[in-house]
């Protein structure tokens, strides 16, 4: 272990980088959805792919990784956004109901 400074640090900074959070996303096998597999703290995004690898695919649990910093993902949760503005009701399977239509031509066919 030396006294000397890493290349990347000047003589006045003395403070450590700031760590972020970073979300780590992971696929098991391929064709699979990518899932949330839980978070690394780290001050980049290189050591922060470093960290994900090492925690979520050391064992091969994982073929593939993405690696999001926690403040680039934003929430949509408007419900203006959210819902269509017209309404488009008769895209939907179950708008048109056969079982009253049966019901009275069953009816009809017994008498």
């Amino acid at each position: 272990m030396t006294d000397q400074r890493p290349p990347d640090r000047d003589a006045t900074s003395d403070t450590a980088p700031a760590l972020e959070a970073w979300e780590v996303f992971r696929q098991e096998k391929e064709g699979d959805a990518m899932r949330h597999g839980g978070s690394v703290m780290a001050p980049d995004a290189v050591l922060a792919m470093h960290y994900a690898r090492e925690m979520y695919s050391r064992r091969q649990e994982s073929v593939r990784l993405w690696v999001v910093r926690r403040t680039d993902i934003h929430d949509v949760s408007d419900p203006d956004l959210l819902q269509p503005p017209l309404d488009r009701s008769f895209k939907k399977p179950g708008g048109y109901v056969m079982r009253d239509k049966l019901a009275k031509a069953r009816e009809r066919a017994e008498r």
